[in-house]
């Protein structure tokens, strides 16, 4: 899970990410329209009030949450690849970063792509509007990402021709799909989904 260090540096009292932590795991495993705001305060161990004053809303937390993996999102890959020269080499280390997961980052994983509509729309709240925003942000700066590791690959003559901004979108689309239908307790580990998901990522652009 992220920690949103970038927001607001937390008190050694802040009760913002066992807040966020809370949503995370009943928003992932009941869903969010079925997850009561107060049982989250409940868990935590605060009072429904106090949530305010870290989230003005449900939504906001979640839009929160959809953000914060959206920029783990872009560092993973950075980090993955920005010291591979070699583009299918990078494309394979992108896959297997994106697809590195505690159970709780599968959860948060789950959580946004459940909700990619909300990004979609206007917030009436100011505090919603700036989530929206900025992680629609993200989204682009993930997609351009992708785009150029596939398009380097076209120019080095090791991935096949074509559109990069598309066949780089075919690639993403395969790659987060994973987190609508993986369970970590499932029958097929995450090192396994890896493998798999890599070699077809590969294969859809090699030459």
């Amino acid at each position: 899970m992220t920690v949103d260090t970038g927001a607001r540096r937390e008190s050694p009292r802040s009760k913002r990410s066992s807040i966020l932590t809370a949503a995370i795991e009943q928003f992932g495993r009941v869903g969010y329209d079925h997850t009561k705001w107060a049982s989250i305060a409940d868990e935590v161990g605060i009072g429904q009030t106090a949530l305010y004053h870290y989230f003005e809303s449900k939504a906001h937390c979640l839009l929160t949450i959809m953000r914060l993996e959206l920029a783990d999102s872009v560092d993973r890959f950075v980090s993955a690849t920005e010291n591979e020269k070699d583009p299918e080499q990078a494309l394979r280390a992108a896959v297997a970063a994106a697809l590195r997961a505690e159970p709780i980052d599968a959860l948060q994983r789950r959580i946004l792509q459940n909700h990619m509509d909300l990004l979609a729309q206007p917030r009436q709240s100011e505090k919603e509007e700036a989530e929206r925003l900025r992680s629609r942000e993200l989204v682009q700066e993930i997609e351009q990402n992708w785009t150029e590791l596939i398009e380097r690959g076209i120019e080095a003559g090791v991935f096949a021709g074509g559109d990069p901004k598309i066949l780089g979108r075919m690639v993403l689309a395969v790659v987060i799909s994973v987190w609508r239908w993986y369970r970590p307790d499932g029958t097929l580990t995450l090192a396994e989904i890896t493998d798999t998901v890599t070699d077809t990522a590969v294969r859809m652009v090699r030459a």
